[in-house]
């Protein structure tokens, strides 16, 4: 006898069998057990859930010659021929292959011809949003108004292609993704009656890949046992056979992209690839991975959240997050979800997740809010840890090695405009209304510096030439000079430029805000 996949051996053959599903089976069994069977029924739902499953027992328990508390028998000659396929009775149609006009006319024609035997024919129209628009409407009126011994199934995963004049004809039941705990669960059972030894802890794993679906988890848990015949299945078998990485190698990946080594996340990323992992995979790991650091990071009581591992790994990543502010986070699975999108049917996989990864590294790269304040806690960690922000090259040491050059005239408080000096001594006030404005502006300021021209024109100079193009914008130019207006009552001209640092540093820069005290009001 040919080898039958575990999702097909298992099939439920009655509702107690069903998971996951119970609000769905309740109400069929009592509209079973009570008489009160509708003409036409739509299940939704993702992939694997049941839709299938729960249609075919609902049409072998409503053709039960002896049904028990709703549930079909098994054993009479009806509900053999429909475990078989050989009942007239039962008729399955997959409209992704059958949706034109006519065979919609050739179901019509049938529906006129009662049984044969039993009590209802039932169509499962399996896939029904594959049907033309011409199908459906060939379809609308035999749905409103069947013969009293025909039944509509209709299944879909995608429920927002069917039109509403079927909808609104049909009784509606939502199949929800069936829950990690579930699915283990069942996975357990199983692998128990098949005598499969098998750990707790790869069980779960699989239960969480399959994404809600108990079929997908049946076929992965059947690959997992093909390769690992006859031997005891542990977690890091698992993960050698999906091409999945475990936890840590996550843990170490984000500690390289902290402090900004492009070169050891490549490094490990060349062992990910080197071991046989899937790169598509990988990278919806590591999503999963930084949404339970978020959540962590985020929640009062990390016990009170539903984050699938054990106390200890759940302690160990509650001290990861202790790493990583909120707004971080957030940007790092931004950054990675746009990647899932384009990596799924890339060619070259490796290369965009370089290219990610080299984001995540360098946040200067990216103009975005989060990108920004990204950068700002960059810095902040290199003042708080004495770490000199611009590494001295040869060029700086043979320039140190020069007489220093004539100072520039020092500039007198004094000698400034009254107007340049009410900008100056109210500039944390503008940067702070800037800030309600455009946040992203407001952050750049506060890291530049105001200075002044040899022209006596007040200058924002800036350290890199990203913050150059983003503050020069015509937009944010208007709002500071509006800002300015506003706080000061003065019209005040400002431009920005970028320090060389080939030619100068910021010893070389005016800092006006250090000149000009700004006043201390009294409440």
């Amino acid at each position: 006898m040919s080898y039958m996949a575990l999702y097909r051996k298992f099939r439920p053959d009655n509702f107690n069998d069903v998971k996951g599903q119970d609000h769905i089976v309740t109400t069929l069994r009592n509209q079973i057990k009570s008489g009160r069977i509708g003409h036409a029924y739509l299940f939704t739902g993702t992939r694997g859930t049941g839709k299938t499953t729960v249609a075919k027992l609902f049409a072998k328990a409503v053709n039960c010659e002896n049904p028990h508390d709703g549930n079909p028998c098994n054993e009479c000659r009806t509900c053999k021929g429909i475990i078989s396929g050989t009942s007239m009775n039962v008729i399955e149609i997959d409209a992704a292959s059958n949706n034109g006009v006519e065979n919609v006319r050739e179901i019509v024609d049938e529906v006129r011809y009662s049984p044969t035997e039993g009590k209802y024919k039932v169509y499962i129209i399996d896939e029904v949003h594959m049907l033309s628009a011409g199908a459906f409407n060939a379809l609308l009126k035999t749905i409103e108004e069947p013969p009293s011994y025909v039944i509509f199934i209709l299944a879909t995963t995608e429920v927002h292609k069917i039109p509403v004049t079927i909808l609104s004809r049909c009784q509606r039941y939502d199949f929800k993704r069936i829950s990690i705990d579930t699915i283990s669960g069942r996975l357990r059972e199983i692998t128990d009656k098949e005598n499969i030894e098998i750990e707790d802890k790869a069980l779960r794993y699989i239960a969480r890949i399959a994404d809600g679906s108990l079929r997908d988890a049946l076929s992965l848990l059947d690959q997992c046992i093909s390769f690992y015949l006859g031997k005891n299945i542990t977690y890091d078998n698992v993960l050698d056979v999906l091409g999945t990485v475990d936890t840590t190698v996550f843990s170490k990946l984000l500690r390289c992209v902290r402090q900004q080594d492009v070169t050891g996340c490549i490094k490990i990323l060349d062992e990910i690839e080197n071991n046989g992992r899937e790169l598509s995979q990988f990278v919806s790991d590591l999503i999963w991975y930084l949404r339970n650091l978020l959540l962590v990071k985020a929640a009062d009581n990390v016990n009170d959240i539903i984050i699938d591992m054990s106390t200890e790994n759940l302690m160990l990543l509650k001290e990861e997050s202790q790493n990583f502010d909120e707004d971080i986070l957030m940007r790092y699975i931004r950054v990675l979800s746009e990647l899932a999108n384009q990596i799924r049917y890339a060619s070259r996989k490796r290369i965009l997740l370089e290219i990610a990864l080299i984001k995540l590294c360098r946040p200067q790269m990216e103009q975005s809010y989060d990108a920004l304040i990204n950068r700002i806690k960059i810095l902040e960690e290199k003042l708080e840890n004495g770490v000199v922000a611009v590494t001295a090259n040869k060029k700086d040491i043979k320039q140190a090695e020069q007489p220093e050059p004539e100072k520039k005239q020092e500039i007198l408080p004094e000698a400034l405009p009254e107007d340049l000096k009410k900008v100056v001594s109210n500039w944390k006030d503008i940067i702070i209304q800037i800030s309600k404005k455009a946040p992203a502006l407001g952050s750049v300021l506060s890291g530049a510096t105001l200075s002044i021209d040899d022209a006596g024109k007040l200058v924002i100079v800036v350290l890199n030439q990203l913050d150059k193009e983003l503050v020069d914008r015509e937009n944010h130019m208007k709002v500071i000079h509006d800002i300015i207006a506003k706080v000061t009552g003065k019209q005040a001209q400002v431009y920005v430029r970028c320090l060389d640092k080939e030619k100068e540093n910021m010893n070389d820069v005016v800092d006006l805000t250090k000149l000009i005290k700004a006043p201390i009001y009294y409440e």
